[in-house]
């Protein structure tokens, strides 16, 4: 039987009051959702387990998090937020993944920075040397704006494990192609970095068609392989455009063809391997 685990989902609580992109203008996601609202989502497909992802970029929010998973054996992992340019960020890091076995990674949220050359300055070697370290993750929020400059973080921390999330959030809608088809297969290149095949039905905007976003996924099979991919919901955003599981069915039909190794792989193999976790219990 396979084993999944869903690499990319999230929770929250409104009146935590960080969210700032979380506004009422997100209606189908405007509401407080649970671990066990997640669950029910992803347990009649067969989930096992699932990597827990910060929503805002706060440390009071990471440990929301953590909280969250010591309290549920269905969370493998998290993905939390660290201040990357504090002064003791190195510190504040350590500290952290000697305390909370369950952190596995760190994810500035790039996307919503105006500079796409801010995971590039000098200032932020400590703390990306630090996660290494530790042996955390680095978790890339980013669009195709920032690909080439992932690639030069990937050359630069040849030790820093680099997960790409959302396949770097193609415009599926636009069919947007190149430069992101290119400059992804560029960047799978780097040994350090995986993608996950995850965020792409949002990208296609409102109640995309099935298969909507088939033709990005199968690059991303393309250029990784079946072993540097990892299957996500990134659930609840991904219902401003589909179900749970439309997504599911849509990402089977893409898989279908792969051998039955290669399918175990993205669809949970490589998120236990890439974050270092393992399954303890069906949801």
């Amino acid at each position: 039987m396979t084993k999944v685990v869903d690499a990319h989902f999230h929770c929250w609580r409104l009146d935590r009051g960080d969210y700032g992109w979380l506004t009422p203008a997100l209606a189908p996601i405007y509401r407080d959702v649970s671990i066990a609202d997640w669950q029910r989502e992803a347990r009649p497909h067969g989930v096992q387990g699932g990597i827990l992802v910060q929503a805002a970029p706060t440390e009071v929010e990471t440990l929301f998090l953590l909280d969250e998973a010591r309290a549920n054996d269905a969370v493998l992992g998290v993905v939390g937020w660290i201040d990357l340019l504090a002064a003791d960020a190195p510190q504040r890091i350590a500290r952290l993944a000697a305390a909370e076995p369950k952190l596995r990674s760190v994810r500035p949220m790039l996307q919503d920075i105006a500079d796409a050359d801010w995971i590039l300055q000098p200032q932020l070697a400590p703390a990306l040397e630090a996660i290494a370290a530790h042996g955390l993750v680095f978790d890339a929020l980013i669009k195709p704006v920032h690909l080439t400059r992932a690639r030069v973080l990937c050359e630069r921390y040849p030790t820093l494990r680099i997960v790409i999330d959302h396949g770097a959030k193609p415009d599926i809608a636009a069919n947007q192609w190149e430069p992101w088809a290119s400059a992804m297969k560029a960047l799978a290149a780097q040994p350090n970095v995986v993608c996950k095949l995850s965020g792409l039905l949002t990208e296609a905007g409102a109640r995309p068609a099935r298969g909507a976003a088939r033709r990005w996924c199968e690059h991303l099979l393309e250029c990784f392989g079946p072993r540097r991919v990892l299957w996500g919901s990134d659930w609840p955003v991904l219902e401003l455009a589909a179900s749970y599981r439309q997504w599911w069915d849509d990402t089977q039909r893409v898989l279908a063809a792969l051998p039955a190794a290669d399918r175990q792989a993205v669809l949970g193999d490589n998120a236990c391997r890439v974050y270092g976790v393992a399954p303890t219990q069906r949801t």
